[in-house]
């Protein structure tokens, strides 16, 4: 099985490497605007599929039996065409966001951005949502994980600290759970993983529903 992973993030990139998957890297690049009306989970989905899509339009330059057609519905939300095989590779999309009071906290602009986000979250549980999106050949499938986060109330001092170094600044929510920020999470509710930027058994349970579908 060929498995390619549609995003340049080093944290996914280790998440599945520690998780037993070799894979290789295609970047996509997508439009991250979000849209009027659309809700945290709609923006992450169609964030994850946009990616997945992009990465497999560039690596189908290669495999030119990727062909259009009307999609049919199959079971588990799969979407499959008459061309699918289940010799296709897979490909991984993943976008993950940060969510309190229904609001998506992106990648701070810059210091004052993430001492900004730091406070929204001191004190209080928030909200991490990764949507996921696995195609191979003409069928695709996904989902959204959500874990909760609970965050202790943080000092300035505490604050000034995390921010000097820098940690979060490349970071959805200005914070990394796996890194310094970690003594500021006294708990999390669901996976942790989805917190560094991938739920692994959700990949890994997507992944198996499309390989037995692709016999």
């Amino acid at each position: 099985m060929r498995l390619i992973l549609a995003s340049a993030s080093p944290r996914r990139s280790e998440l599945l490497r520690a998780a037993g998957y070799e894979f290789e890297v295609v970047a996509a690049a997508v439009d991250e605007s979000i849209r009027a009306g659309e809700s945290p989970a709609m923006y992450v989905r169609r964030l994850a599929a946009d990616k997945s899509a992009s990465a497999q339009a560039g690596t189908a330059k290669a495999a030119p039996h990727i062909q259009a057609g009307t999609a049919k519905a199959a079971p588990h939300g799969l979407f499959v065409g008459p061309c699918f095989s289940g010799a296709d590779p897979i490909v991984l999309g993943a976008d993950t966001a940060v969510v309190i009071d229904g609001e998506i906290l992106g990648k701070p602009r810059d210091d004052e951005d993430a001492a900004r986000f730091l406070r929204r979250l001191s004190g209080t549980r928030h909200e991490v949502l990764t949507g996921l999106s696995l195609r191979q050949g003409t069928a695709e499938v996904g989902r959204v994980e959500t874990t909760v986060v609970y965050f202790h109330a943080l000092q300035e001092e505490d604050i000034a600290w995390y921010v000097a170094r820098g940690e979060g600044r490349d970071k959805a929510g200005a914070y990394a759970i796996q890194g310094l920020a970690s003594r500021f999470i006294p708990r999390v509710e669901g996976s942790y993983s989805n917190v560094v930027g991938l739920p692994v058994a959700s990949v890994a349970e997507l992944m198996r529903l499309l390989l037995a579908y692709g016999g």
